[in-house]
């Protein structure tokens, strides 16, 4: 018996082991495969490729970070180069952005993404980069066709060579050809992403309708004079704006930027110093594409869009420039009234007028197509229905007029920016950038600094844009833009620099209207704090200045807390969190507890006063939150009393139920010991691939190799870090450029997470830890002067 079993056993064990080695092996050459497979699309970036085409030779030379120095001979052969060389490193990327603007994303991700579909295809994005095609001829619409020729150069290449990146196997397509009309797409979709005011409108609209009237007024970021008549125009209206934009997408209220420019006098060069860091989101690959272009007279370095072709912010032999968002009121809903009897028809002036209905058909992975109508009144698209198609018509909607719906040209200005030598030239060039409006800090080496608000801002007939307005009347109507003159401007200050970071730009004397909703004001406090703290600045100054983490907005608020704090009743733990509160610098380090504890307070506060009386799907849309909070307290602080902390209790009572509320989340999260508690354990970095929590092929890939990592900053501080709340940061610094215009050869950069698209590349994720630690490389207009592998474009 005892045989039978042993030799049971011995088998049992040869079968084991047989199975085992077999799947060992089958892992192994599945491994092998992948390695084989994904490696195949990482680019070519030596050696010569000939391409049909191309008129002349082109030298495409990588420098230490993957950046391409493109050199050609001619125009055509340039910007044909650099879509051959985007595509080469960012044609997924590509392929999804010009997707995800056009409402074109559920072809090949299915149904998930047919609520984003119908949004993007309600706006209009691709429509209005149609009707924009037109105001291009010349030099820039041979730029744009040429870019696309680059790209459609290397798609048929991959596709015939199979080495398409591998998100398009993992999705089971092949991308389409590239056309001009993709690449003005993301730059419209860029409008978009960097923000708009049409939902805080319909909030306030919201709140006029359902709360209290002082709990809505005090909701304002400032209260409307007109309000009262204008209040009773809107009554007898009825928008549902919970149902109506549930499944809507706001572009992040943190997007923002940084930049500043200090002249000759301030510097230890004697020349000016330009920075720029535009905060955008963090994600893999990065959303600029860094290059350098070279032909006769044209040396520009810097970032663009994937997708687009030149140098949007940069450098060239002679100038530099940055922006940052403005942020003005380019939108506004107009309440239409539908006739009862003909869906299609809303009320102008007592007379019905037809609308435009646009078949937007929308294709679904598998072969399903959607049935979906757009309809676009005087006015703009109806967005009030996107998301409740199918249900019965409503009797009043919101259509949406916008600057960026409209032809523009921006790819003129951008081409003839890298062109221009001076500020006049590159002033005279910001004249087709309409859309969007930014703050544009420019520098010179003959020594000019200045500073330009540019682009298309309306000028209302009435209104401020902080509601809805009765599309049935032509009361409401815009008048035209600010004219291009009287757009705010300053050149070569008394106080030596300038700098911007979406702070209110133009004081109340200021003649025209730009917005009542600006950034929190802190990061712009400290920007010129410290530049006015030294006589002289250099390069390595305003990198530490970039990489600044000091928090004013705590310094402000975290004494208020501490007075009230300290007339409570409190328990051990809460009494180390007051010390920590006590003893903090105000600088929000990754390896401290005070920041933990005030950013949490400050967001408990918020939700202590609204979350109970403002549905989560409206939350969304509430702009300025973080302003109407910080005007609330101070509010308390002057012995005003505000209706929404008097509902709860008083002031000193929302700052005690907050406070224990948060010291006893971060207990239970990270241990009784306050003193081990740190910001970095919370807020974490983290540059995430836009398809890789849906596929676990990605996953397995490792698209995301790389772990969130601890950082300090927050959306207040310099060092812009805004977060989720899960604290993870994923909006921030999307590129650091700090250049000395004594020495225009030499730009000091930073792209997070690197260059490339593909996982396999060197210059995927190389760059996380200089984003990290502020470690910039530079990028030289002297290609000869730099080692790096050298690919030869050659006609075919």
């Amino acid at each position: 018996m005892e045989v039978v079993i042993e030799k049971k056993r011995t088998r049992g064990k040869k079968i084991f082991i047989w199975s085992s080695s077999i799947v060992l092996l089958l892992v192994i050459c599945t491994a092998i495969f992948l390695n084989i497979y994904t490696l195949k699309s990482v680019p070519k970036i030596d050696g010569t490729i000939k391409l049909e085409d191309l008129q002349r030779a082109v030298r495409v030379k990588r420098d230490s970070k993957g950046v391409p120095h493109i050199k050609a001979e001619n125009a055509h052969d340039l910007y044909f180069s650099q879509g051959y060389v985007q595509a080469q490193d960012r044609l997924f990327q590509m392929d999804l952005s010009r997707r995800q603007a056009s409402g074109m994303l559920s072809e090949v991700v299915g149904e998930a993404a047919v609520d984003r579909d119908k949004l993007f295809r309600t706006l209009g994005l691709r429509r209005a980069a149609e009707a924009s095609v037109s105001q291009y001829d010349g030099e820039a619409k041979d730029a744009l066709q040429s870019f696309a020729d680059g790209v459609n150069a290397f798609i048929r290449e991959a596709k015939e060579e199979k080495k398409l990146p591998v998100e398009f196997t993992i999705l089971g397509y092949e991308p389409a050809e590239w056309s001009i009309v993709d690449t003005l797409t993301i730059g419209k979709y860029m409008a978009f992403d960097l923000g708009g005011h049409w939902h805080g409108q319909a909030f306030r609209y919201w709140a006029l309708k359902n709360l209290p009237k002082e709990q809505a007024n005090e909701l304002f970021p400032t209260y409307p004079k007109d309000a009262p008549r204008l209040l009773a125009e809107l009554e007898n209206t009825n928008v549902n704006v919970a149902q109506s934009f549930a499944k809507t997408i706001i572009p992040p209220e943190f997007n923002g930027s940084n930049n500043w420019v200090i002249s000759g006098e301030k510097s230890a060069s004697g020349k000016p110093i330009l920075a720029d860091d535009p905060h955008l989101s963090l994600a893999t690959p990065s959303i600029w594409y860094q290059s350098k272009l070279e032909m006769k007279d044209l040396n520009v370095s810097g970032v663009i869009f994937a997708g687009v072709p030149g140098v949007i912010l940069g450098h060239n032999d002679k100038i530099a420039w940055g922006v940052t968002n403005t942020g003005p009121d380019v939108q506004d809903l107009y309440i239409e009234k539908r006739n009862p009897n003909n869906e299609n028809e809303f009320l102008y002036n007592d007379k019905w007028e037809k609308a435009t209905v646009v078949d937007e058909s929308i294709k679904v992975k598998g072969g399903k197509t959607i049935p979906y109508n757009v309809t676009v009144t005087r006015h703009g698209p109806v967005i009030s229905e996107f998301a409740d198609k199918g249900k019965e018509k409503t009797k009043t909607v919101f259509a949406l007029k916008w600057t960026a719906l409209e032809p523009s040209a921006e790819l003129k200005a951008v081409l003839n920016m890298n062109k221009a030598k001076d500020w006049n030239e590159f002033e005279t060039a910001l004249q087709d950038f309409h859309t969007p409006t930014q703050n544009f800090v420019f520098a010179s080496n003959d020594g000019t600094i200045a500073y330009k608000a540019n682009g298309n801002i309306p000028v209302r007939k009435k209104g401020d844009g902080s509601l809805p307005v009765p599309g049935w009347t032509d009361e409401y109507e815009w008048e035209g833009y600010i004219p291009y003159d009287q757009l705010p401007k300053v050149i070569n200050p008394k106080q030596g620099f300038i700098s911007t970071a979406n702070n209110k730009i133009v004081d109340d004397n200021y003649p025209y209207h730009i917005s009542n909703t600006w950034a929190q004001p802190y990061r712009q406090m400290r920007i010129q704090e410290f530049l006015q703290e030294k006589e002289k600045y250099t390069v390595k100054d305003l990198e530490e200045l970039q990489m600044d983490q000091k928090n004013l907005y705590g310094k402000e608020f975290t004494p208020i807390f501490l007075k009230e704090l300290n007339k409570a009743s409190l328990h051990e733990v809460e009494k180390e969190g007051v010390k920590q509160l006590t003893k903090w610098n105000f600088y929000d380090s990754k390896d401290d507890a005070a920041p933990l504890i005030f950013h949490l307070l400050m967001k408990e506060i918020s939700n202590t006063l609204f979350s109970k009386e403002i549905p989560k799907d409206v939350m969304e849309l509430f702009e300025g939150k973080s302003q109407v909070v910080d005007e609330l307290i101070r509010k308390e602080v002057a012995g005003e009393k505000s209706t929404w902390f008097t509902k709860y209790g008083g002031f000193t009572k929302v700052v005690h139920t907050s406070y224990e509320n948060v010291m006893k989340k971060l207990q239970k999260e990270y241990g009784p010991d306050v003193t081990e508690w740190k910001w970095g354990d919370y807020h974490q970095l983290a540059f995430t691939h836009p398809i890789s929590k849906s596929s676990s092929m990605l996953a397995l890939l490792a698209f995301n190799r790389e772990k969130p990592v601890p950082i300090g900053g927050s959306q207040v501080t310099v060092q812009a870090a805004s977060y989720g709340d899960n604290g993870i940061v994923n909006h921030g610094a999307s590129w650091r450029f700090v250049i000395d215009t004594k020495d225009m050869s030499n730009g000091y950069h930073i792209v997070g997470p690197g260059q490339s698209g593909h996982f396999r590349s060197d210059w995927y994720h190389d760059q996380i830890d200089d984003w990290v630690n502020g470690t910039y490389h530079t990028t030289t207009l002297n290609t000869e002067g730099i080692e790096g592998k050298v690919l030869n474009l050659e006609p075919k």
